[in-house]
Order: structure tokens, then C-alpha cells, then sequence
């Protein structure tokens, strides 16, 4: 199917921000939707076949760069290689807007990790400007705070590429997502320490750089972001207590929550509750936190994120509403399209609706199993195919 400047789907479910229409069709002109309507096609369209034609999905926080650039351990990838197929991977999930994930702050004063994400972004900046991007990259800068270099190195990065959000991070054990020690040495230990020796010393200098770093790095990057206009999001909070000091830094995205008092309270002080769409299909979090779909019923989750599974985003919207009887399809939706859009200051795509860019994801459900898995057809960015 070629990219045509003008084109009209019909016979489409069309997802709107809160209710489907069964069948109707929309007009796209330039990148842009340039009408939409229930019913017939005044014109002759290319048939949908009934399948539902949804906004393009908005992704805040995806860790699958990094899994591109370095698919094991002592493996770093050919950089642009790594964007492109990473690029190709986020278009086929239907993803058509995407904050990429780089961390900064290393856990040694070589700076390691910092470096490789100024190498990375400097891999998409290359596939931006020689147009081979299929979807639109933004930067979603996760900082570890609790280490030597992050704030130098969110400067130096800052310096040389946008930023658009930046995530408060702290995994020292005994923290947050790892309030309960045993859960870090599940988590960490098989992977990245080995004796009881070489544990206890790890953590006592996690803790010591705790206490060096993690309050001054927050102060400062606050102050940045505030500087520059960039979005904050707060990574696992899981107490009253995290989410007055979100509150106090301006934060607009609450990550991840670990608790149900973090999410009411981030949810009641208006900031946006992310969780990660693989805890919905998986029926739970991996590290033993709060379900996202517990969250959903108490009417306290906005958005979700793929996280470490870019498919899961599509697969949780369809999935959520056979999970929460009060959330219906068009709500799921607005939770991977609309609300991380608006989270983030982007009022021109989210959501069927004149006007707004031609990023759409036309999907069919196919029987799988007990039930149907949604599939993707067809993915258009601002009207050109992506996937």
C-alpha cells in the first residue's frame, strides 16, 4: 500500500476518547485527520473490513533501546543498528509517539552508563536528521539520583539534545520499589553480585552513596528541569511521604507506583499514575508491588506503559476492560494515547478527532486460546505508513 497524501478508511470501529463508534470512517489530508464520521463513507474509502482503527499509542517509558544496544550483558551493539531496529520494533506495536528511555548516572566514577546513553541519543539524532525513522522519538532521561555523575552528565547531555522528560529514580536498597531487602537480592543478586561478602559490601556502598548524592542530585535536577520546561515524573514512590515531595518538586507522572496509598495520593494531588502494561497482561507486578488492574478499579490508573515489552501496551488495552468491568475499551485507550499526550504537553495527537495528526493503528482480534488477542494491521504516522 503506497503513502498517499489524501486517503478515507471506512468501515472501521472508530475508537474515540470515550466511546466507539461500530462503524464509520475517517478522511486524512497531509498527516492530518481531515474528517471523521459514523456510517457510510461520503466517498470511497479503503475498506476496514470492520477491524477497529484506533489513535497511534503514546509511549512514556520504554527500557528496549538499552535491550537493543546491549542484548547481553558484555555486549554493546552497533549503535545506529540498534535504533533502527529498535525503531522498527516500537512502529510494529503500534507506538507512533515515543519517549525514548536512556539512563544516566553510572554506578562507577568511569561513568559508563552515562556514556552510552549520549551514544545512543546520538545514534537517534543521526536517524532523525537522514529521515529514517519510522515514529517520533522524544527523550525520556531516567536519573539514577543516588550516583557520582548524573547530575554532570544530565548537563552535558542537556547540552547537546532535547530533553522532554526526565524520571526521579532511586533503586538503593531499602528504597522504594526495594523497601523489603529479600525483594533487591531476588531482583539484583543473581545477576550482579556473588558472595555473601561481596552483598553486604555492595549495599553498604549503595546506601553511602545515598546518603552522598541522591538528595543533592534530586534538588538540582528539579531546579533544571524547572529551568528548561522539562516534564517530571517520579519513579516508584511508595509512601505519602514520596508523593508530598513530588508534589513539592512539580512532578506531572507519578512511575510506577509501588503502593496503593502512593497512587491514591499522587491520583488525588492530580498527578498522572503510570503503570506498566505487562503487570496488567501478566495479572500482576513481577517484583510483587500493587496490580495495575487493582489501581484500575479503585479508578486511580491513567496511564500505561510497555516498560520492558513494547507489545504489552496494545495487548493491556484490550485486555483491561475484561478485567475491570468499569472500564470500558475507549477508556483503555485514552490511558495508552490521550492521557500520556496531555501529561507530556502534546495536544495535537491522542485522539480521533479533526484536526489532530493522522496516527492511527487499525487492529483486528483474532481467537487465540479462551478469548481474542488483538492484532495489528496497519500503522500510520502523520498519514505515511510506519509498520
Amino acid at each position: 500500500m503506497p503513502d498517499l497524501e489524501q486517503f478515507v478508511l471506512s468501515n472501521a470501529r472508530l475508537v474515540l476518547a470515550d466511546h466507539v463508534i461500530d462503524k464509520g470512517w475517517i478522511a486524512v489530508d497531509k498527516g492530518r485527520i481531515a474528517d471523521m464520521g459514523e456510517g457510510e463513507a461520503p466517498e470511497k474509502g479503503l475498506d476496514m473490513a470492520g477491524d477497529h482503527i484506533l489513535p497511534g499509542l503514546v509511549e512514556l517509558h520504554t527500557d528496549h533501546l538499552e535491550a537493543h544496544y546491549s542484548p547481553r550483558p558484555s555486549v554493546r551493539w552497533h549503535a545506529l543498528s540498534a535504533v533502527m531496529a529498535y525503531d522498527a520494533q516500537i512502529a510494529a506495536a503500534g507506538i507512533t509517539t515515543v519517549f525514548d528511555s536512556i539512563r544516566l548516572g553510572s554506578e562507577t566514577e568511569e561513568g559508563t552508563i552515562s556514556k552510552e546513553g549520549t551514544a545512543l541519543a546520538g545514534a537517534l539524532e543521526e536517524a532523525r536528521q537522514h529521515g529514517h525513522l519510522r515514529v517520533e522519538h522524544r527523550t525520556h532521561i531516567r536519573c539514577e539520583l543516588a550516583t557520582p555523575d548524573v547530575l554532570t552528565a544530565f548537563q552535558a547531555f542537556r547540552e547537546l539534545y532535547p530533553v522532554h522528560l526526565a524520571s526521579l529514580m532511586d533503586h538503593t536498597p531499602g528504597q522504594r520499589q526495594f523497601r523489603d531487602l529479600n525483594t533487591w537480592m531476588n531482583f539484583y543478586f543473581p545477576r550482579r553480585v556473588r558472595g555473601e561478602t561481596d552483598v553486604e559490601t555492595y549495599i553498604k556502598d549503595k546506601l553511602d552513596r545515598h546518603a552522598r548524592f541522591a538528595m543533592h542530585s534530586r534538588t538540582n535536577l528539579v531546579a533544571l528541569a524547572r529551568e528548561h520546561g522539562i516534564v517530571l515524573a517520579s519513579h516508584d514512590d511508595a509512601t505519602a511521604g514520596h508523593v508530598e515531595e513530588a508534589v513539592a518538586d512539580g512532578v506531572a507522572i507519578a512511575e510506577f507506583p509501588t503502593t496503593l496509598e502512593a497512587a491514591l495520593a499522587s491520583h488525588a494531588a492530580g498527578i498522572s499514575v503510570m503503570m506498566g502494561a505487562p503487570n496488567v497482561v501478566r495479572g500482576g507486578s513481577h517484583s510483587g508491588n500493587i496490580a495495575a488492574s487493582d489501581l484500575a478499579g479503585e479508578g486511580v490508573l491513567d496511564i500505561l506503559s510497555s516498560d520492558y515489552v513494547p507489545a504489552s501496551l496494545l495487548l493491556a488495552a484490550f485486555q483491561l476492560p475484561e478485567r475491570v468491568p468499569s472500564i470500558d475499551l475507549a477508556a483503555a485507550v485514552r490511558m495508552v494515547s490521550d492521557t500520556p499526550a496531555r501529561a507530556t504537553g502534546l495536544d495535537d495527537r491522542g485522539r480521533l478527532e479533526q484536526g489532530r495528526r493522522a496516527d492511527l493503528v487499525r487492529v483486528t482480534q483474532v481467537a487465540s486460546g479462551a478469548g481474542t488477542t488483538p492484532i495489528i494491521r496497519r500503522v500510520w504516522s502523520e498519514g505515511k505508513i510506519a509498520a
